[in-house]
């Protein structure tokens, strides 16, 4: 993957993990800014999203702790490259429930 491939499936995500938030109904605000996305629950905790183009990855940090995610062309997914290779929709559901108190589902559509 290229620079370019890659800047354009990364703000595709971005633009996606912002549309599952609306299409979820989770009381989670969200700005984004210069390709960082900032997702802020009710408890003024965050994950924060920003894409690290030399890497090819999307670094997210929450109360847990920071991950980083590589791109698989064959699944079509972002993949933690740490512990089990958790899928970044499956990643993020687990952790904005675990900060927004409550049952957060988010999918790519």
């Amino acid at each position: 993957m290229n620079e370019s491939e890659f800047q354009e499936i990364a703000d595709q995500t971005i633009e996606d993990i912002q549309d599952a938030i609306d299409n979820s109904g989770a009381d989670i605000d969200y700005d984004e800014v210069g390709g960082v996305l900032t997702l802020e629950f009710n408890d003024g905790s965050k994950i924060i999203f920003s894409k690290q183009g030399a890497m090819k990855q999307l670094w997210m940090a929450a109360k847990s702790g920071g991950f980083h995610f590589g791109y698989n062309e064959e699944s079509k997914q972002w993949l933690c490259d740490s512990g089990d290779k958790e899928d970044l929709f499956k990643m993020l559901s687990r952790l904005a429930s675990e900060q927004a108190g409550e049952e957060v589902s988010l999918s790519a559509l």
